[in-house]
């Protein structure tokens, strides 16, 4: 079943310790815990007027004309500290790139992900998880935290560490999760190799990005022949296989067209669903955008 020419829009409105509390003007509000940040936002085209909130804040991210940019704080902030998505426990500190470590949008696919690992971990079932371009392990948290065996590949040293801090917070240090620090189209051919099978894939991956060899990553370029070796190790019953994307002028459809072409044919016992996710705007019930998915899982 083919879904994708539809826009189906996810929305991550179950968080209690983050709040988009407003949006606009390139730039959002928000609350992480109890600190306000604010930081730019290329999605948030529209005009607000900047009430007096948005000078209410504990860090602000100036944008630099040069590229890059850097961090203004009011206050003076811990060097790290933590938030809670339900059973979840993440480390946030905000980064030289304006990002905290953190994606709470993706909570959507987090619980979609954990949905269908413990349906099949409940029917007795061994489940592995692949987690590519995994950054903090936010994903790699929820998958094991449901049931099943990670292995997450990121080709970050710092970032891989960071992860395990995640681990750590989230109490599943007797887990079993695998950490690699790897060029994640590389290891993907080198599964294959070794005849290891996954029962679900997620992936995030870059606009451009290197590898810890100085490997080249395009998403223009990469993405179809990234899926096409995940297509190969794939168990032959899978639960999902996941690509969040951020890629300017790339549309929700692309993803749904590559699943389409590439994986349906295999595996036509599942359901392709492609669109947006986005965070609620609390001050006026809008939708802040921020990327696009494709996904394919089983109707099993």
């Amino acid at each position: 079943m083919y879904i994708g020419g539809d826009k189906v829009l996810k929305v991550s409105d179950e968080w209690k310790e983050y709040e988009c509390l407003d949006a606009g003007n390139g730039e959002k509000l928000e609350r992480w815990g109890n600190i306000i940040l604010r930081r730019p936002e290329p999605q948030a085209m529209w005009e607000i007027k900047f009430d007096n909130k948005w000078n209410d804040i504990d860090a602000f991210y100036h944008r630099s004309n040069q590229g890059g940019g850097y961090w203004e704080f009011k206050n003076k902030l811990p060097d790290f500290w933590t938030v809670n998505y339900k059973d979840l426990t993440f480390k946030v500190t905000p980064t030289n790139f304006k990002h905290t470590g953190l994606f709470p949008e993706q909570a959507v696919n987090w619980d979609f992900m954990m949905d269908k690992i413990k349906t099949a971990v409940s029917k007795g079932r061994k489940v592995k998880i692949l987690n590519l371009f995994a950054y903090t392990g936010a994903a790699t948290m929820a998958c094991s935290k449901a049931g099943a065996d990670v292995v997450q590949v990121d080709a970050s040293k710092g970032i891989t560490a960071w992860a395990k801090e995640n681990r750590d917070l989230c109490g599943l240090t007797d887990h079993n999760i695998r950490f690699i620090v790897d060029d994640c189209l590389k290891f993907a051919l080198r599964e294959y190799r070794r005849g290891n099978k996954y029962d679900g894939i997620v992936m995030d991956p870059p606009s451009y990005g290197r590898g810890p060899n100085k490997e080249v990553w395009k998403f223009e370029k990469n993405m179809a022949i990234l899926l096409e070796a995940c297509l190969k190790i794939m168990s032959d019953e899978p639960l999902f296989l996941l690509i969040n994307a951020y890629t300017t002028g790339i549309s929700n459809i692309v993803l749904a067209n590559m699943l389409k072409t590439m994986m349906l044919p295999l595996y036509p016992n599942g359901t392709i669903t492609s669109g947006e996710v986005g965070l609620p705007i609390k001050k006026n019930n809008m939708i802040l955008p921020c990327g696009i998915y494709g996904r394919w899982e089983s109707n099993d």
